[in-house]
């Protein structure tokens, strides 16, 4: 735009300006005449270009020290928040360790009157030498109330080898087992509504008490009537106690007996989660079944050691888990099998939660990476070793071919977000496996997602439609979404329906071939079928 002035600019500026073309950037600036010469005539244009009152003010181009300086100090502002946020962290975190420490050395940990458990502090050998004082047959305890028990009821209705068909009615709903329940961590499936939950024929849902304790808080649930109300869902809610956190939120917490102290991964705030704290939330919340705070290791740990440790806390932990809570008659607590993958730790643990006569049983510390082999044993060995009466709950289960085989195995329960994460990622769960509807190949598939399904998205939608909206709409997650719920709830009513009609041995031989259609089984799903009376041949 400057050549339409060059009637009117002195010839000292063109003689500048090829100045500038003829020198480079860094000679230009340390040139004698830079100052003088440059200054005189930019001052000049500038002159032509703006009105007399802005003479005086300095170029912009005359001042790159100045922006620099001002950019250097803004700079070191900038660190030294840094170096100070990192500072209050550790001071953080050292105050949340000492608190865990104190609580280690100094509470008083009440065990109940006639409790075979002593207190904890042992260590190494002076912790085996007491493992037989876990058993003590002489120990008289009091089983649930029938006031307790009239908050679930649960019948079998048709078996097939260790499978099972049953009901459990809850205080909100019917339940038809074997089933699935989607996780709605903070009181919501992500991306759906309690409304489109409800259209999907889902009966009920997973909340997370460490997640919905601190948003949007266990007083502020309470006043409002519990998270049914809060949620406007008319049906069951299960929530997990926190213990979870242990495992998936490890560098933020410390164990001790006395609870957990969690490092809120909000603002890194400590948060104290006791089993009576946890109890307390969940009674607030108004869960249909409730979960009782248990010591979780990961599934990947060999440390017998520590897996030992975290067993018999979680049995001392259940008698304070029942003492606190207050609500019985309404909800119902389910202790938690821990003993990682050592059978014997496994079964001390069970025949002493079978003692509570709890109103159902969940088998925990498994889904965490473990070997299929040893993941499929350990069920079986728990499931066939829990009370046939109660319901079985295997926490964490979600891939659909793991859903098969734990039913064949006798277990009744399931929750995962294996379903609701892998949508988000554009993945639909199908008969023959999954799709990847991101994949170019769906770019002119006008086919529905899956043929017969009912889900809204397979109803209105194609799979280039959805393909289209991947990455660039939030539509396309709630769609892949619902398909994926409705996928696990339908695999979970033809189970219920196979067994009932005395079939699941066909339906798991289709099921399998479908997912595996030149017949290469997993090892560990034949071998677990085969234990399950179920031969793919």
């Amino acid at each position: 735009g400057l050549f339409r002035f060059r009637p009117s600019l002195p010839s000292s500026f063109f003689a500048a300006f090829r100045l500038s073309h003829s020198l480079s950037l860094p000679r230009l600036f340390l040139s004698p005449t830079y100052p003088s010469v440059l200054s005189t005539h930019i001052s000049g244009v500038t002159s032509l270009l703006t009105p007399a009152r802005h003479h005086t003010k300095v170029p912009p181009l005359l001042t790159p020290f100045r922006t620099r300086s001002r950019s250097s100090s803004v700079g070191d502002a900038q660190k030294e928040r840094f170096r100070q946020r990192h500072r209050d962290r550790q001071l953080k975190k050292m105050a949340a360790q000492e608190k865990a420490k104190e609580m280690e050395n100094t509470y008083i940990i009440p065990l109940g009157e006639g409790l075979p458990y002593p207190p904890t502090g042992e260590t190494g050998e002076e912790r085996k030498t007491r493992e037989a004082s876990l058993h003590c047959p002489n120990v008289q305890l009091e089983p649930a109330s029938d006031k307790a028990r009239q908050a679930l009821q649960f019948e079998v209705h048709a078996t097939w080898g260790r499978a099972r068909a049953s009901t459990l009615v809850l205080p909100h709903d019917q339940v038809k087992t074997p089933i699935f329940m989607p996780v709605g961590t903070q009181g919501t499936v992500k991306g759906l509504t309690p409304k489109m939950m409800e259209d999907l024929d889902c009966h009920i849902i997973l909340g997370n008490t460490y997640h919905l304790a601190l948003r949007p808080g266990g007083d502020e649930l309470e006043e409002f009537g519990g998270l049914h109300k809060f949620m406007n869902w008319k049906r069951n809610i299960l929530t997990d106690s926190g213990g979870f956190q242990m495992v998936s939120l490890s560098e933020l917490c410390t164990i001790s007996e006395e609870g957990v102290v969690f490092k809120n991964h909000i603002d890194e705030s400590p948060i104290t989660l006791t089993p009576e704290r946890s109890i307390q939330i969940q009674n607030q919340i108004g869960a249909d079944i409730i979960m009782a705070l248990d010591d979780v290791v990961t599934a990947l740990s060999d440390d017998r050691d520590r897996i030992q440790q975290a067993m018999e806390r979680t049995i001392r932990w259940i008698d304070r888990c029942f003492s606190a809570h207050s609500r019985p008659h309404e909800q119902n607590l389910f202790p938690i099998v821990q003993g990682g993958l050592f059978p014997d730790l496994r079964e001390i643990c069970i025949n002493e939660l079978v003692k509570r006569d709890a109103p159902g049983y969940a088998i925990g510390g498994l889904s965490g990476g473990e070997s299929k082999h040893l993941f499929w044993q350990i069920v079986k060995y728990s499931a066939e070793r829990l009370p046939s009466n109660k319901p079985r709950y295997c926490m964490g289960v979600g891939f659909p071919v793991d859903l098969v085989v734990c039913t064949a195995l006798g277990v009744d329960m399931y929750d995962c977000v294996y379903p609701t994460r892998t949508a988000r990622f554009g993945t639909a769960l199908v008969e023959s496996g999954f799709l990847k509807l991101k994949s170019a190949e769906f770019e002119s598939d006008y086919r529905p997602i899956e043929e017969g399904c009912d889900c809204p998205a397979c109803k209105h939608y194609t799979r280039a439609y959805i393909h289209e909206l991947i990455g660039k709409e939030a539509s396309a997650s709630i769609l892949v979404t619902q398909h994926n719920i409705a996928y696990q709830l339908r695999l979970m009513r033809n189970m219920r329906n196979a067994i009932i009609d005395g079939t699941f041995p066909d339906f798991v031989r289709t099921f399998m071939l479908n997912q595996y259609p030149n017949k290469d089984y997993p090892k560990w799903v034949v071998d677990a079928l085969r234990e399950a009376y179920i031969s793919l041949d």
